[in-house]
């Protein structure tokens, strides 16, 4: 499905907070989170994913996940949403006033039993529960597919392999379902395939979302071609900071400062400020004390041509 120029608008949904931080070597305060959370909204961000409910001594940088949501301020129009991987994150976020929570199911079993310590099978049936769970509660209930364009340890993910995985999981339908290529694998063509999948598979009431690395520089592209697909949501991180903990080799989102400038340049539109999200990246640049992997926080947008006096 090709996006006509009415239709070219994405939501862009800010995972700094959780997917950026999770993989650092700093550490930021709960007041720094909190911080970066408020840029988030400030530059224009509707949907950011703030925390994730798991195990503090597997991802010690989601330690705090019940303090911070606790001081985050509602704002109109703002969704604040949350990872959860299986019941006992999904009563921890229900408890701590999550209105959004998003849940996985892998592509394979040898990294899903290392991220979730499940199989693929069990992974579902933990998204069947988590999913009606939710909805009884009041709770929107977001699914990720990891590891949908390949995987670090099985290698290749065909086509056949990821509408098996899709085929179970809508058996329960989320209100968004993302492809996600976790280790930075994929390119445009895998891109155009696989969401040809997930857009025959979806039921109508479920919006298409895509979560890209850039670990080998085709994120940004990958984007795009996501957009000429039909998705209307993304996942991008500030700076680009981030990575999976489970993924050798792992490096961030793509970054929102890269994904604004490449949606703009494109004549898509993406709803955010992007003088409050430079200054945004550099004062997250501050909190890391290094250069952060964006292009365009450092080279800028477009160039404004100097006028000659």
């Amino acid at each position: 499905m090709s996006v006509t120029s009415a239709e070219r608008q994405v939501t862009i949904v800010e995972v700094a907070p959780r997917d950026g931080l999770q993989n650092e070597t700093v550490s930021l305060s709960t007041d720094e989170k909190l911080e970066l959370v408020r840029r988030a909204v400030d530059f224009g961000a509707r949907n950011v994913e703030v925390t994730s409910f798991v195990h503090p001594k597997k991802v010690p940088a989601m330690a705090d996940a019940e303090d911070l949501v606790g001081l985050l301020r509602p704002v109109e129009g703002v969704t604040y949403s949350a990872l959860v991987l299986n019941e006992r994150g999904l009563d921890r976020a229900l408890a701590a006033g999550v209105g959004e929570i998003n849940a996985v199911v892998h592509c394979t079993d040898t990294f899903s039993n290392r991220n979730q310590g499940t199989d693929v099978a069990g992974g579902v049936e933990i998204w069947r529960r988590i999913a009606q769970t939710a909805r009884e509660a009041g709770v929107t209930a977001n699914l990720t597919i990891a590891v949908a364009f390949g995987c670090p340890f099985e290698g290749e993910v065909t086509i056949d392999r990821l509408r098996s995985v899709l085929d179970a999981v809508l058996v329960e339908p989320p209100t968004e379902l993302s492809l996600a290529d976790t280790i930075g694998v994929g390119v445009p063509r895998d891109v155009r395939e696989r969401f040809a999948v997930a857009a025959e598979l979806a039921s109508d009431g479920t919006a298409l979302r895509a979560h890209f690395h850039d670990t080998r520089g085709c994120g940004i592209g990958n984007a795009l071609a996501a957009v000429e697909s039909g998705v209307s949501i993304l996942d991008a991180s500030l700076g680009g900071i981030g990575g999976c903990p489970f993924a050798p080799n792992a490096t961030g989102n793509i970054a929102t400062d890269d994904l604004v400038y490449a949606l703009e340049r494109s004549g898509i539109s993406h709803g955010l400020d992007v003088v409050l999200l430079q200054e945004a990246g550099e004062w997250l640049q501050a909190r890391f004390g290094r250069r952060l992997p964006s292009s365009v926080l450092h080279a800028g947008g477009f160039p404004v041509p100097s006028v000659a006096s």
